[in-house]
């Protein structure tokens, strides 16, 4: 068994801990957070500040960054993998995956999610709570997927989009960087980079500054 560093005791890092623990795999779990005062989450030790990671890489290997924010957390997982941490991938036990699909390192799957046959996923991806993925799937560094979103058959999502909660996206739909799909939104047709799309069918609403490809 291993020893497993979560970067982050937020909302987000609650659930990460939680899947980790699951697992059965990891003999000590313990977050680094910069919020004062904070000595536990959940019954897990925080034992120090995120500014002080290169301190535990004798006793943690393995390093999990969960941050929500999709560019600091990439931003996060190359660093500490350069500082020589391996990235975990955490699964939850009650979620689906084919065996013909891969996850990239620093990935999470959460509970209820489904990935489909031949789909590739990602570093540092979020595929939250009841999410579907269906066949042949293309999902870059840094996507969040959130609760409840269904992809479509052949989509690909390109670096730092996030699918906002019950949002949805039909078959053959290419996504580009750096997208906010809204809440509830149907995407039916191919979506440029940088910009938020909301609406059935979707539409552009807002356009956002250039991020770097990748």
């Amino acid at each position: 068994m291993a020893n497993l560093l979560i970067l982050g005791a937020g909302g987000h890092g609650k659930v990460v801990s939680e899947i980790a623990l699951l697992t059965n795999y990891w003999e000590n779990v313990a977050f680094i957070d910069d919020c004062d005062d904070l000595k536990e989450v959940l019954g897990i030790p925080v034992i120090g500040k995120t500014s002080d990671f290169n301190s535990f890489k004798k006793e943690y290997q393995y390093a999990f960054v969960a941050i929500g924010n999709n560019k600091l957390r990439l931003k996060w997982i190359d660093r500490l993998s350069r500082e020589g941490y391996i990235m975990a991938t955490l699964i939850h036990p009650f979620s689906f995956i084919s065996k013909t699909s891969i996850l990239g390192a620093g990935t999470v799957v959460m509970a209820g999610a489904v990935i489909n046959s031949n789909t590739s996923i990602g570093r540092g991806c979020i595929i939250n709570t009841s999410s579907s993925i269906d066949h042949d799937c293309h999902l870059k560094a840094g996507v969040h997927i959130s609760p409840g979103v269904n992809i479509g058959g052949t989509v690909t999502l390109n670096k730092y989009t996030w699918a906002c909660i019950g949002s949805s996206v039909i078959n053959n739909i290419t996504i580009g960087s750096n997208v906010i799909v809204a809440a509830g939104a149907v995407v039916n047709k191919n979506v440029p980079d940088n910009v938020m799309v909301a609406g059935v069918p979707a539409t552009i609403k807002k356009q956002f500054g250039v991020v770097e490809n990748g």
